[in-house]
């Protein structure tokens, strides 16, 4: 992972930096300024077009403050027609998935369902043993914050070749994959650590909290996300696909290249079975939508005080980032501090970040998964110059 954690479904998979790709055309999105941003966005919109004449094949963006909402594109959304990317483009946000999951979890806990101090083997009995796993001593919190230890299944090598390098993914794409069997790949490896002894990324804690979700309601976790958070919200461009292998329109293609040292040809990736990633990364939105959830969680509509001190209380990770219950915080070069979440997956590569007091809300996407950093782009926003 890269200094900013790649917090992604695919993490297991390292996409170093490469400028492959010939730079797009960049293409102003319809209502933004064309002379390149306006007023304090000018320089994310500066960043945005460094990123696409890096490599990135084409970037959406939208910020909201004060003085209302900005978006931006740059690049393509197609690099056969080259037609350019949609403000409106939805796309797959990747570990974004986890602020929705542990928003239902703190959901479920302010309503009496479960504690997040419930052991995970109270709720899943059996299934985190082996190789030194024990459920009975991993609390759900442990998961939500990545201190469990548990084993990350996607840093599994033959995980990898299957569903992330070019030949696996070419022959399996297509594969549902149950979370049982995601776990399964998790403990037959030795856990990273005792739990609450460290800290470690692990997409498995996701697929087991989406799991507790439906044991504890009786409904599929992606169901409790819609009718808890979705609808109540009105995220009209935001899904929990399960096994449905598109991304609905308006959307673009999506690219990645497959291999561990990011060389070789683009690939069409757009087209796969989310599965693989489960409640740790698997869902669609947009920015639209990525905005006002965040506003939405940081401003108390979706938990009690309770709930959202316990989410905000977080562990450090590095310098400048540290990880609550399903929420990044990042401090940036000028001192701003933002919440939110980073996510990828197979060629797309995106973030959604806000203040403190969601009075300023940042979501992009690159429909490339090998190349561009979106923290340049997020610093710039919020940094400027």
């Amino acid at each position: 992972m890269r200094k900013r954690m790649r917090t992604t479904a695919v993490a297991a998979v390292a996409v170093a930096l490469s400028a492959a790709l010939a730079a797009p055309a960049v293409a102003a999105a319809p209502g933004a300024d064309r002379a390149g941003g306006t007023g304090d966005h000018a320089a994310a919109a500066r960043a945005v077009r460094a990123v696409v004449e890096g490599g990135v094949p084409g970037v959406t963006l939208r910020a909201e403050d004060r003085r209302g909402p900005w978006s931006t594109t740059a690049g393509v959304g197609n690099l056969r027609t080259e037609r350019p990317r949609s403000t409106l483009d939805r796309y797959r946000v990747g570990s974004i998935t986890k602020t929705f999951v542990a928003t239902v979890l703190l959901q479920l806990e302010a309503e009496g369902t479960l504690s997040l101090d419930d052991t995970v083997d109270s709720w899943l009995p059996g299934l985190v043993t082996g190789n030194g796993h024990n459920g009975t001593r991993i609390t759900l919190r442990q998961l939500l914050n990545h201190t469990s230890g548990i084993f990350n299944y996607t840093a599994d090598e033959d995980f990898g070749r299957t569903y992330f390098l070019k030949e696996g993914f070419l022959e399996h794409r297509y594969d549902t994959l149950a979370p049982e069997d995601l776990v399964r790949v998790a403990t037959s490896h030795k856990p990273d650590f005792e739990p609450g002894a460290g800290w470690n990324y692990s997409n498995t804690n996701y697929v087991l909290a989406g799991m507790v979700i439906e044991k504890a309601t009786g409904r599929p976790y992606g169901e409790e996300i819609r009718r808890r958070v979705i609808a109540p919200l009105h995220l009209t461009g935001t899904s929990v696909p399960g096994t449905r292998t598109g991304v609905p329109g308006p959307s673009s293609r999506a690219y990645g290249k497959l291999t561990v040292d990011g060389s070789g040809p683009v690939l069409d990736v757009t087209r796969l079975n989310p599965s693989m990633a489960s409640s740790a990364g698997e869902m669609i939105s947009d920015s639209k939508d990525l905005n006002r959830f965040y506003r939405a969680l940081l401003t108390g509509r979706l938990l009690p005080r309770t709930q959202l001190d316990e989410m905000t209380d977080t562990v450090a990770v590095d310098g400048t980032h540290a990880y609550g219950l399903g929420l990044m915080r990042t401090e940036l070069s000028c001192g701003v501090t933002v919440w939110g979440h980073g996510g990828g997956i197979h060629g797309s590569t995106s973030d959604a970040v806000t203040t403190r007091d969601g009075r300023h809300s940042l979501a992009l996407n690159f429909n490339g998964d090998w190349t561009g950093n979106t923290e340049t782009v997020i610093d710039a926003e919020y940094c400027g110059d």
